[in-house]
């Protein structure tokens, strides 16, 4: 016989197996998180505590989620224990509500488990959110504040009502009755042109009925139904507007393949690109006048030369003008005559007092040096200019008329803002008495000097 079968280890082993069994059940019905060590604990501060019990329950979400474990007193206000089971989910933006667990003043502690996006809240630390709005002791408070003002209402309005002007209600009940007291007072005395203004009025309806119910052409029927019939004419323009712009938006239509074809639109972004490229160089392009008169020495004559540069940039520019010399245009004729005593040639000069020259040129830059070539002066030639000091001076050599070579040599002097001075010799590889010295003068203004007088010139 072996000690498992003998009647004491049967009784005490029945013994402990009730024991185990009526312990675990304690601890199930007592909820108390903190059984088997699966718990963590948490606290927060309250301003009140009454109505809190310890060991009452800790909810979230209606759900027992732990037990108050105790409540003190720490700096002045209520410190509120709480021990709960491992599994709540807590953040730091967690938050306490106290609620009423009914009309006797009992409460309990409502957690609510914060922003799961928030840090968790580990085990001891504080809930700093704490709500007890819904204390029963704060309504009640609430409620006696509105009582109170209700009360503080109701006596100003039973003062006011037995004429205590001292107070504002007062003021205004006493200030309606005199006011009301005056209008009976006004009607009295005016009775009859209180009559007169009704009779005035009853008229003024009478007309108004008369002008909306007049059915003639011209009354306001008809007149209304020309409204009605006018905005449904603009209702009709609209669904057309609605029409073909639906229909601009299906790509139908030249305007539709314009605004949708793709192809359209950067042909037309092109044509514009390039209209906008023409324009823009267009306003690059410089424009400027020249005009200067010479004194030419040896014929006490003056000789006059207008003309406009056309540069499109800063490598080139175009020139053309005319040329009035009173010297005129010499045009030489030779004659051959025959008689008994052989040939004879007659050359003869025919001079025109009131032909004018022209100039063409077309001109290269190259820093400070040009080159240009074209007609100068109704005749083939060609001509170099060099500036130097800044541009204000310039030396020019040209020569033209090759037939005839005709060279001229010029100095040219900016003095101001396109007034300038110039001189040189004319046709000083001739021989005969055309070679002459020319002193003159001149303006030369810009399209930019043109803007700024025609702005500055009073209208």
């Amino acid at each position: 016989m072996t000690i498992f079968s003998t009647p004491e280890f049967k009784v005490g082993a029945l013994v402990l197996i009730v024991t185990g069994l009526i312990a675990a059940m304690s601890l199930k019905v007592s909820e108390n998180p903190s059984y088997l060590g699966t718990s963590k604990t948490s606290w927060f501060l309250l301003d009140d505590a009454s109505g809190l019990i310890k060991k009452s329950n800790v909810k979230m979400a209606g759900i027992n989620v732990g037990i108050i474990e105790d409540i003190s007193l720490q700096n002045g206000e209520a410190r509120v224990d709480m021990t709960l089971k491992a599994d709540v989910p807590l953040t730091r933006s967690a938050r306490i509500e106290i609620r009423p667990n009914g009309i006797l003043g009992d409460k309990h502690v409502e957690i609510i488990a914060g922003d799961p996006r928030d840090p968790p809240l580990r085990s001891g630390e504080q809930i700093l959110v704490v709500d007890d709005r819904a204390s029963v002791d704060r309504l009640i408070g609430e409620v006696s504040k509105i009582t109170k003002s209700l009360s503080t209402v109701a006596e100003n309005i039973k003062s006011a009502t037995e004429g205590d002007a001292d107070k504002p209600l007062g003021r205004i009940i006493s200030n309606i009755e005199e006011m009301t007291g005056d209008l009976a007072q006004l009607t009295r005395e005016r009775k009859g042109q209180v009559g007169d203004i009704i009779q005035s009025l009853n008229n003024i309806t009478k007309t108004v009925d008369g002008l909306v119910n007049d059915p003639g052409q011209d009354g306001f029927k008809a007149a209304w139904k020309d409204a009605l019939h006018s905005l449904r004419r603009i209702e009709t323009s609209l669904k057309n507007v609605e029409e073909i712009t639906d229909k601009v938006n299906r790509g139908e239509g030249t305007i539709g393949k314009l605004i949708n074809d793709e192809t359209t639109v950067e042909e037309l972004n092109t044509a514009i690109s390039g209209v906008n490229n023409l324009l823009d160089t267009a306003g690059k392009m410089q424009t400027s006048f020249d005009f200067h008169s010479d004194y030419i020495t040896n014929t006490a004559l003056t000789k006059s030369t207008l003309g406009i540069t056309i540069q499109p940039g800063l490598d080139r520019y175009y020139e053309i003008g005319i040329v009035d010399d009173p010297r005129g245009v010499v045009e030489s004729t030779q004659t051959t005559t025959t008689s008994a005593g052989g040939q004879s040639e007659i050359t003869e000069d025919k001079r025109f007092k009131n032909r004018v020259r022209f100039n063409a040129l077309f001109a290269k830059n190259f820093y400070n040096f040009s080159i240009k070539g074209g007609v100068m002066e109704s005749s083939g030639g060609v001509g170099f200019d060099y500036y130097f000091w800044k541009r204000r001076f310039r030396a020019s050599l040209e020569a033209f008329d090759f037939a005839d070579l005709h060279m001229r040599a010029s100095m040219r002097y900016s003095v101001f803002r396109g007034i300038y001075v110039t001189g040189g010799a004319d046709d000083f590889t001739a021989k005969d008495r055309n070679a002459s010295a020319f002193v003159g003068a001149g303006l030369f203004l810009t399209n930019d000097d043109l803007k700024l007088l025609m702005a500055r010139m009073p209208f």
